[in-house]
């Protein structure tokens, strides 16, 4: 399986005081350069008053744009580091502002990157994780009187073999559509066959997507 970076799930604020100064760390999940330009635009607008908001952001299904702002720290101290902290937990469509409110006492060079570094850090230690995996699209048409068991056991099968379940329509029965890494596709077409006796078939779409799915 192709590996990509990874994502994260919600946004997440995050706040740590060292000798005085406050640290409060905002790490939100993006589509593109220009949404994470739009939350470090609102995350200025909103803490107006601070001394610094520096940024750094990553995008792309591989990571491969990056972006960062030290916002008038000494150069090297805030942005980068951050942005090494996003590159060390091998994520993407992230951005990572942290707003700094002065606290009269100078930390130095080694401990601003320590601090900015620390405020990203434990902000994504707080996120929920998503794995991004290309996943192959299998659709499984089933009686709407069955609907109800059948979701309980698909949910219990994605969750244990990396998958996940997309949208479900209702029309002449209930139409489930399933994300599944196609090594295990042969395994789904056998349990769901298993479930009904045969009565039910996940058929594959030969559609495949890259998807976030929960670690």
């Amino acid at each position: 399986m192709t590996a990509y970076p990874a994502t994260i799930g919600a946004p997440v604020e995050h706040e740590l005081v060292i000798k005085k100064s406050r640290f409060i760390a905002h790490v939100s999940p993006v589509a593109s350069p220009d949404e994470a330009d739009a939350v470090v635009a609102r995350v200025k607008k909103q803490f107006w008053d601070a001394r610094h908001n520096c940024s750094a952001q990553v995008t792309g299904t591989r990571g491969d744009r990056a972006r960062s702002s030290d916002d008038g720290e000494p150069s090297g101290t805030a942005g980068i580091p951050m942005l090494e902290v996003l590159r060390r937990r091998e994520l993407t469509d992230v951005v990572a502002v942290v707003t700094r409110y002065f606290g009269g006492v100078k930390l130095g060079a080694g401990g601003l990157v320590r601090a900015y570094s620390s405020a990203v850090s434990e902000a994504l230690d707080a996120a929920v994780m998503l794995d991004r995996m290309p996943l192959s699209q299998a659709i499984i048409a089933v009686p709407h009187s069955d609907a109800g068991r059948f979701d309980n056991l698909l949910r219990d099968w994605i969750t244990a073999h990396a998958a996940s379940l997309g949208e479900t329509r209702y029309a002449a029965d209930a139409e489930f559509e399933v994300w599944v890494p196609a090594s295990a596709l042969t395994m789904l077409e056998a349990d769901v066959a298993a479930w009904s006796s045969g009565a039910w078939r996940a058929v594959a779409s030969g559609v495949s997507r890259v998807v976030d799915v929960p670690r």
